[in-house]
């Protein structure tokens, strides 16, 4: 764990931006495609988290992110290479562009200054999307990841961060995966060697300091 001090430093809120990962109604939401993960997501007090995060990042001045998963309903230009994209293919609820599905999940509020980047291939929010290029406009340095999976689209966000150049931030009660014990396990065992690991309520409280500070 970083002291406050460097945490504070690493989440100058003009140098970083809040990326937040697949927190769609299909995915996190009451009729999610992945209900074990969307009860996950909420029971640990995850998505609560991220939508406090958007919310400090939203009075910080910090530029938020929300990539979302979504595929054409002819799944044209999807990927067919591995077991989890069959699998996606066949469930109840997809994540078909323009509906309900791929639209931010509460308590999450989206403001208009927010971008929204959609992916309709791959496993990252980062590769082959937009948002490489909206950050390094953004003049953005360190990139605060949060969201589901743990199991997949965190790390995947997290190692395409740093092969990029970003410094990557993972506040760990602010992601979820399942099982339950799996998260903690994959922070402390592979997060932790890559990102700087911290909590909801130590990012926020170095927003509050920044904002004292700049009206000091």
């Amino acid at each position: 764990m970083p002291s406050f001090e460097q945490l504070a430093e690493q989440l100058e809120p003009t140098r970083t931006a809040l990326l937040t990962v697949e927190c769609q109604q299909g995915v996190v939401g009451k009729d999610s495609a992945l209900p074990e993960l969307a009860a996950e997501a909420r029971s640990s007090g995850a998505l609560l988290n991220v939508a406090r995060l958007v919310a400090g990042a939203h009075e910080a001045g910090v530029q938020v992110l929300h990539a979302v998963a979504e595929r054409r309903p002819d799944g044209r230009g999807a990927n067919h290479n591995a077991r989890l994209f069959r699998a996606a293919g066949r469930l109840p609820v997809q994540q078909h562009s323009g509906t309900t599905a791929v639209l931010i999940a509460p308590p999450i509020e989206v403001a208009d200054e927010d971008l929204v980047v959609r992916r309709l291939h791959g496993l990252s929010p980062i590769a082959g999307t937009d948002v490489d290029a909206l950050l390094r406009n953004l003049g953005c340095r360190s990139l605060l990841i949060a969201g589901v999976s743990a199991n997949i689209a965190i790390p995947n966000a997290v190692f395409d961060a740093v092969n990029l150049g970003y410094t990557a931030v993972v506040p760990g009660d602010a992601i979820a995966g399942v099982p339950s014990d799996y998260t903690p396990v994959m922070i402390r065992n592979t997060l932790a060697l890559v990102a700087t690991i911290t909590t909801t309520d130590e990012v926020l409280a170095c927003w509050k300091r920044q904002r004292r500070v700049t009206r000091g």
